[in-house]
């Protein structure tokens, strides 16, 4: 699922890019997405 909203991001993302909408927002919200998925690819998942 948290790959599924990152994806949708990134295309958000670069539509920002090429038609110049969106604003700030999505390049943070971007961010954040980017750095949630990389702590849970490098944590992996742990048996408890």
């Amino acid at each position: 699922m948290l790959w599924t909203i990152a994806l949708i991001l990134i295309v958000l993302w670069l539509l920002g890019f090429a038609f110049h909408i969106g604003g700030g927002l999505i390049h943070l919200i971007l961010v954040v997405a980017l750095i949630v998925g990389l702590i849970q690819l490098f944590s992996g998942r742990r048996v408890v």
